[in-house]
């Protein structure tokens, strides 16, 4: 199962890093507690769009491109356990074809 929150944490825990920023900095700038941080970056909670939006903000980050790189990995670990070729409605997109072996 793809966990977004996992994936999510794993972003905004490398984006911090690589701007060298600690959980503590993090924390202070963004006006969040360092441990709620730390849980979110873990995937253990899920980070509400306002918090998000102020994580992002703190570190100079804009929301999409955290958005974007998430959905990245997301499709990553989709092919990785097969969930590749179907649509939210579970229908296949228009153009494949579907073999029968009746």
């Amino acid at each position: 199962m793809v966990l977004f929150r996992r994936l999510l944490g794993e972003v905004l825990r490398g984006a911090r890093m690589q701007r060298g920023m600690t959980l503590r900095e993090l924390s202070a700038e963004a006006r969040v507690s360092l441990g709620y941080i730390s849980e979110i970056e873990r995937g253990q909670k899920e980070a509400s769009s306002e918090l998000l939006a102020s994580l992002c903000q703190a570190m100079d980050l804009p929301l999409s491109d955290v958005l974007r790189e998430v959905a990245d990995a997301v499709a990553l670990e989709e092919v990785a356990i097969g969930m590749v070729g179907t649509s939210i409605t579970g229908a296949r997109p228009a153009g494949d074809v579907v073999a029968s072996a009746a």
